[in-house]
């Protein structure tokens, strides 16, 4: 593999369902792209594969024939709204819900042949803390963690935290708070992690994101098959994803001299 192009990868994960990470994963890259970012945006849920789903798209092909080598990556990647690719999965095919780590590596290796033409690769996970979320997540150069205001939020997020630090020694994670009442709530939403965090896990370090408040477009555009940011784009949602992707736009790119993706490879390769 020659990618020699800097490439950031970025999951997007929370542990428990309906946090509203597909949500996250779709707007924030529609965000970046705004701001001149080449992206691709992988939808890593092969148990409820619901990106394309949520943006009214129709895939031809997904990432199970590439797996099955009926086809490439190239013919796979979808073009979605605001100049963002999508890759998608397949919905409830067993073969992709049990997918070995090697296969995951080979459908990662995919991606070394379109790394010159990606900035950004972001990664929607599935629920959960099974293989394939930690998986993806240990791959990935940053990562960021959606929680809400739920008890059974925030138990996951950490055990999530627990899992990749003591078995993957992942240390650091930025905290997203999703659907916040306010922007003190928000905050109060990531004092709880840090708190059971610090309490229980040295070596870890939560860093904060910001939060994007609670808001009824976000249901009016899902209805319409499109995203918020796009739908409604002066609605309180949409502006906090323009600040969320300006600070993801600063994040520092990989000082590799092989930029991210083929290292992306590797770690899946080497699990």
């Amino acid at each position: 593999m020659t990618n020699k192009h800097s490439v950031q990868v970025v999951a997007v994960t929370g542990g428990k369902g309906g946090v509203g990470k597909t949500n996250v994963s779709v707007n924030l890259s529609l965000a970046l792209a705004d701001l001149g970012r080449r992206v691709v945006l992988l939808d890593a849920d092969f148990g409820l594969a619901n990106v394309d789903v949520l943006l009214g798209l129709n895939p031809q092909r997904t990432l199970a024939e590439v797996m099955d080598g009926k086809c490439d990556l190239r013919d796979v990647l979808l073009p979605g709204p605001g100049g963002i690719r999508i890759v998608p999965a397949s919905s409830g095919t067993k073969s992709m819900v049990e997918m070995t780590p090697l296969q995951h590596a080979g459908l990662i290796q995919a991606f070394s042949d379109i790394g010159d033409s990606i900035d950004m690769l972001v990664i929607d996970t599935a629920a959960g803390i099974g293989d394939s979320v930690t998986s993806f997540v240990r791959a990935a150069q940053e990562v960021i963690l959606v929680v809400c205001d739920e008890p059974t939020s925030i138990t996951d997020a950490y055990a999530l935290i627990k899992l990749l630090s003591r078995d993957h020694g992942m240390t650091r994670f930025r905290v997203l708070a999703n659907m916040a009442h306010s922007p003190q709530e928000g905050r109060s939403i990531y004092a709880k992690l840090v708190n059971v965090t610090e309490r229980f896990l040295d070596d870890v370090t939560l860093q904060y994101l910001g939060a994007i408040p609670y808001d009824e477009t976000v249901r009016k555009a899902a209805q319409r098959q499109k995203a918020v940011y796009q739908a409604f784009p002066r609605s309180k949602c949409a502006l906090a994803y323009k600040s969320i992707a300006e600070k993801v736009d600063g994040w520092p790119l990989p000082a590799t001299p092989r930029g991210h993706l083929e290292f992306f490879v590797d770690r899946l390769v080497s699990q």
